[in-house]
């Protein structure tokens, strides 16, 4: 539900990966958005009308969006699917974080827009290891990416592992991610995404900035 400028890139990729997908706005010039290659279904409608949900094939489905400029329609509109079609996989677009938090505990997963893009722009202005990239629900575990310390270029991956007490789960590297061997040095350019424990990540941290100790 919702084909602005999220709701239109959504429908495309998934589309791209061979989903079929319906997509509902109540504006039908809306859905010039999602261009003249778009094979789904276009219904305009209120994605909260349980007649609307059952004409884009919500019998059918398997998940749900609800990605609207409102609030409010997203939260009607992912309980009518949940609680009225059984639908498990639904999603709902909030901008009020303390609303986001109160549908996660009713079981809707919402993506607190406002919260979710202040938190990507904090974890990119801050010093690497300021904020994780992610941290399981129970505070253990943590991912961070780092820019290849400057310090550690040339040096195996390996040895880096060892010392830092860190995992690299993988290396985005030109472009592309790659999955590091034995055999694996880290390069100019390179972009670490570290797996580590939470409560190793300031002697970690110690670690990389000096630098490897040589054998």
């Amino acid at each position: 539900m919702g084909c602005g400028r999220v709701g239109s890139t959504l429908a495309r990729s998934l589309e791209e990966r061979n989903h079929t997908v319906s997509v509902i706005d109540s504006e039908p010039d809306a859905f010039r958005r999602l261009g003249p290659d778009f094979n789904g279904d276009k219904v305009t409608g209120y994605g909260f009308d349980q007649e609307v949900l059952a004409k884009a094939g919500i019998r059918r489905a398997d998940a749900f969006a609800a990605v609207s400029s409102g609030d409010n329609s997203n939260i009607i509109a992912a309980r009518v699917a949940r609680e009225t079609f059984g639908i498990q996989q639904v999603v709902a677009r909030i901008y009020d974080p303390g609303r986001a938090e109160v549908y996660q505990r009713l079981g809707i997963t919402t993506v607190a827009t406002v919260k979710w893009t202040a938190d990507q722009i904090l974890r990119r202005i801050q010093p690497a290891g300021a904020e994780p990239d992610f941290r399981d629900p129970s505070g253990t575990i943590r991912v961070d990416q780092v820019p290849a310390p400057e310090q550690w270029v040339g040096h195996r991956t390996v040895d880096f592992q060892m010392q830092s007490s860190c995992r690299i789960a993988w290396i985005d590297r030109l472009g592309e991610g790659t999955l590091p061997t034995r055999e694996s040095v880290i390069q100019e350019g390179d972009l670490l995404h570290l797996v580590m424990r939470e409560e190793n990540a300031a002697r970690a941290y110690k670690v990389i900035d000096a630098g490897p100790e040589e054998s």
